[in-house]
Protein backbone atom coordinates (compact mmCIF):
# COMPACT_ATOMS: atom_id res chain seq x y z
CA UNK A 1 0.00 0.00 0.00
CA UNK A 2 1.30 3.74 -0.89
CA UNK A 3 2.40 6.25 1.42
CA UNK A 4 0.26 9.61 1.31
CA UNK A 5 1.89 12.61 1.99
CA UNK A 6 -0.24 16.13 2.06
CA UNK A 7 0.95 19.50 0.83
CA UNK A 8 2.07 21.30 3.70
CA UNK A 9 2.95 24.89 4.39
CA UNK A 10 3.27 26.45 7.46
CA UNK A 11 5.37 29.31 9.25
CA UNK A 12 8.73 28.51 10.51
CA UNK A 13 9.88 30.02 13.46
CA UNK A 14 12.77 31.66 13.79
CA UNK A 15 15.98 30.57 16.19
CA UNK A 16 14.97 33.86 18.36
CA UNK A 17 11.59 32.59 19.34
CA UNK A 18 12.04 29.18 19.20
CA UNK A 19 14.99 29.92 22.03
CA UNK A 20 12.27 32.05 24.02
CA UNK A 21 10.37 28.61 24.08
CA UNK A 22 12.75 26.36 25.12
CA UNK A 23 12.60 28.03 28.62
CA UNK A 24 8.71 27.16 28.69
CA UNK A 25 8.28 23.68 30.88
CA UNK A 26 5.32 21.49 29.54
CA UNK A 27 3.12 22.24 32.65
CA UNK A 28 3.22 25.80 32.29
CA UNK A 29 2.16 25.91 28.58
CA UNK A 30 0.01 23.48 29.60
CA UNK A 31 -1.98 25.24 32.17
CA UNK A 32 -2.15 28.44 29.67
CA UNK A 33 -4.59 26.37 27.39
CA UNK A 34 -6.55 26.26 30.09
CA UNK A 35 -4.82 22.68 30.61
CA UNK A 36 -5.83 21.42 27.28
CA UNK A 37 -3.51 20.17 24.18
CA UNK A 38 -1.34 17.93 26.75
CA UNK A 39 -0.36 14.06 26.05
CA UNK A 40 -1.75 11.58 27.81
CA UNK A 41 0.26 10.57 31.22
CA UNK A 42 2.11 7.28 29.30
CA UNK A 43 3.36 9.68 27.32
CA UNK A 44 7.22 10.11 28.83
CA UNK A 45 11.03 10.52 27.77
CA UNK A 46 13.21 7.41 27.34
CA UNK A 47 16.24 8.84 29.06
CA UNK A 48 16.66 11.07 31.61
CA UNK A 49 17.35 14.86 31.05
CA UNK A 50 15.55 14.49 27.23
CA UNK A 51 13.90 17.54 26.43
CA UNK A 52 12.07 18.75 22.78
CA UNK A 53 11.12 22.36 21.42
CA UNK A 54 10.48 22.05 17.60
CA UNK A 55 8.06 22.40 15.16
CA UNK A 56 6.17 19.18 14.48
CA UNK A 57 6.05 17.19 11.07
CA UNK A 58 3.28 14.49 11.62
CA UNK A 59 3.06 10.67 10.62
CA UNK A 60 -0.12 8.00 10.87
CA UNK A 61 0.87 4.33 10.50
CA UNK A 62 -0.18 1.23 10.47
CA UNK A 63 -0.33 -0.58 13.66
CA UNK A 64 3.03 -2.28 14.02
CA UNK A 65 4.24 -0.55 11.12
CA UNK A 66 6.99 1.44 10.41
CA UNK A 67 6.94 2.24 6.60
CA UNK A 68 5.63 5.26 6.51
CA UNK A 69 7.76 6.67 9.01
CA UNK A 70 11.13 5.96 7.28
CA UNK A 71 9.32 7.59 4.78
CA UNK A 72 9.24 10.69 6.56
CA UNK A 73 12.99 10.37 7.92
CA UNK A 74 13.95 11.99 4.55
CA UNK A 75 11.41 14.44 4.15
CA UNK A 76 11.73 16.65 8.10
CA UNK A 77 14.01 19.30 8.00
CA UNK A 78 16.16 19.72 10.65
CA UNK A 79 15.20 20.77 14.04
CA UNK A 80 12.27 20.06 13.43
CA UNK A 81 10.06 17.11 15.59
CA UNK A 82 8.81 13.84 14.31
CA UNK A 83 5.41 13.12 15.98
CA UNK A 84 3.81 9.67 15.10
CA UNK A 85 0.24 8.33 15.73
CA UNK A 86 0.64 5.10 16.09
CA UNK A 87 -2.32 4.28 17.22
CA UNK A 88 -1.45 3.22 20.69
CA UNK A 89 -0.18 -0.19 20.23
CA UNK A 90 2.34 -1.03 22.75
CA UNK A 91 3.05 -4.56 21.80
CA UNK A 92 5.02 -3.40 18.38
CA UNK A 93 7.82 -1.29 18.50
CA UNK A 94 7.52 1.10 15.22
CA UNK A 95 10.98 3.04 16.12
CA UNK A 96 14.92 1.61 16.85
CA UNK A 97 18.79 2.27 16.58
CA UNK A 98 18.58 2.39 13.02
CA UNK A 99 15.83 5.13 12.25
CA UNK A 100 17.58 6.81 15.31
CA UNK A 101 20.71 6.84 13.60
CA UNK A 102 19.27 7.79 10.55
CA UNK A 103 16.98 11.01 12.17
CA UNK A 104 20.53 12.08 13.64
CA UNK A 105 22.01 12.29 10.14
CA UNK A 106 19.07 14.67 9.07
CA UNK A 107 19.23 16.73 12.33
CA UNK A 108 15.82 15.94 13.21
CA UNK A 109 15.23 17.57 16.68
CA UNK A 110 13.16 14.81 18.19
CA UNK A 111 10.66 12.06 18.30
CA UNK A 112 7.05 11.56 19.55
CA UNK A 113 5.52 8.45 19.25
CA UNK A 114 2.09 7.17 20.04
CA UNK A 115 3.28 3.96 20.31
CA UNK A 116 6.61 1.40 21.42
CA UNK A 117 10.20 1.89 20.71
CA UNK A 118 12.85 -0.51 21.25
CA UNK A 119 16.61 -0.37 21.36
CA UNK A 120 16.06 2.22 24.21
CA UNK A 121 19.83 1.80 25.71
CA UNK A 122 21.46 2.50 22.17
CA UNK A 123 18.91 5.45 21.88
CA UNK A 124 19.92 7.00 25.05
CA UNK A 125 23.44 6.53 24.39
CA UNK A 126 23.24 8.37 20.73
CA UNK A 127 21.17 10.89 23.06
CA UNK A 128 18.11 11.80 21.07
CA UNK A 129 15.50 12.96 22.44
CA UNK A 130 12.35 10.08 21.99
CA UNK A 131 9.18 10.27 23.78
CA UNK A 132 6.88 7.22 23.56
CA UNK A 133 4.22 5.38 25.64
CA UNK A 134 6.10 2.31 25.85
CA UNK A 135 8.66 -0.45 25.24
CA UNK A 136 8.84 -3.74 23.62
CA UNK A 137 11.59 -6.12 21.98
CA UNK A 138 9.16 -6.72 19.03
CA UNK A 139 9.85 -5.31 15.60
CA UNK A 140 7.51 -3.90 13.13
CA UNK A 141 6.64 -4.56 9.74
CA UNK A 142 6.91 -2.36 6.30
CA UNK A 143 5.03 -1.54 3.96
CA UNK A 144 1.14 -0.94 4.76
CA UNK A 145 1.13 2.38 4.51
CA UNK A 146 0.54 5.28 6.28
CA UNK A 147 0.00 9.25 5.55
CA UNK A 148 2.81 11.98 6.33
CA UNK A 149 1.86 15.88 7.35
CA UNK A 150 -1.66 15.24 8.06
CA UNK A 151 -3.48 16.11 11.13
CA UNK A 152 -3.22 13.67 13.87
CA UNK A 153 -4.24 12.60 17.53
CA UNK A 154 -1.29 11.50 19.46
CA UNK A 155 -1.47 10.34 22.94
CA UNK A 156 -5.18 11.69 22.91
CA UNK A 157 -3.67 15.28 21.76
CA UNK A 158 -3.93 16.76 18.62
CA UNK A 159 -1.04 18.16 16.30
CA UNK A 160 -0.44 19.27 12.86
CA UNK A 161 2.44 20.14 10.87
CA UNK A 162 4.07 23.33 12.44
CA UNK A 163 2.86 22.72 15.75
CA UNK A 164 5.06 23.29 18.75
CA UNK A 165 5.82 20.46 20.07
CA UNK A 166 6.90 20.90 23.75
CA UNK A 167 8.79 17.47 25.95
CA UNK A 168 10.65 17.25 29.28
CA UNK A 169 9.90 14.88 32.35
CA UNK A 170 6.52 15.64 32.59
CA UNK A 171 5.50 14.84 29.52
CA UNK A 172 4.33 16.48 26.11
CA UNK A 173 2.41 19.51 25.35
CA UNK A 174 1.26 20.90 22.09
CA UNK A 175 1.05 24.53 21.11
CA UNK A 176 -1.16 25.22 17.61
CA UNK A 177 1.05 27.57 15.47
CA UNK A 178 -1.57 29.99 15.36
CA UNK A 179 -2.08 30.61 19.42
CA UNK A 180 1.81 30.10 19.74
CA UNK A 181 2.76 34.19 19.96
CA UNK A 182 -0.20 34.61 22.76
CA UNK A 183 0.44 31.37 24.68
CA UNK A 184 4.15 32.38 24.68
CA UNK A 185 3.64 35.34 26.31
CA UNK A 186 0.83 33.84 28.55
CA UNK A 187 3.47 31.53 29.49
CA UNK A 188 5.95 33.83 30.66
CA UNK A 189 3.66 36.08 32.39
CA UNK A 190 2.69 32.38 34.51
CA UNK A 191 6.52 31.54 35.08
CA UNK A 192 7.06 35.16 36.83
CA UNK A 193 3.92 34.75 38.88
CA UNK A 194 4.74 31.62 39.59
CA UNK A 195 8.54 33.06 40.52
CA UNK A 196 6.59 35.78 43.11
CA UNK A 197 4.38 33.20 44.77
CA UNK A 198 7.37 31.04 45.73
CA UNK A 199 9.02 34.10 46.49
CA UNK A 200 6.00 34.64 49.36
CA UNK A 201 6.07 31.10 50.35
CA UNK A 202 9.97 31.39 51.38
CA UNK A 203 9.02 34.31 53.39
CA UNK A 204 5.88 32.36 55.23
CA UNK A 205 2.44 33.36 53.09
CA UNK A 206 1.51 29.85 51.89
CA UNK A 207 0.19 29.71 48.25
CA UNK A 208 -3.37 28.35 49.87
CA UNK A 209 -4.36 31.78 51.31
CA UNK A 210 -4.39 33.21 47.53
CA UNK A 211 -7.28 31.00 46.91
CA UNK A 212 -10.32 33.04 48.87
CA UNK A 213 -11.13 29.15 50.21
CA UNK A 214 -13.99 30.09 53.51
CA UNK A 215 -13.36 27.21 55.69
CA UNK A 216 -16.56 26.03 57.55
CA UNK A 217 -16.10 24.52 60.97
CA UNK A 218 -17.74 21.23 62.05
Amino acid sequence: MAVQKYKTSFEKLSAKVLDQWRRIPTAIAGDCMNRTNVMCGDMKPVGAGMTLCGQARTVTTMVGDNGASHAAIGMVEPGEILVIDARAHKDTAVWGGIMTRAAMQRNIGGLVVDGAVRDVDEIRELGFSTFAIATSPAGPSKGFGGVIDGIIACAMCPVKPGDIVLGDADGVTVVPLERQADILKASQDKIAQEEATNNDTSKGTLPGSRFGLTIEEL
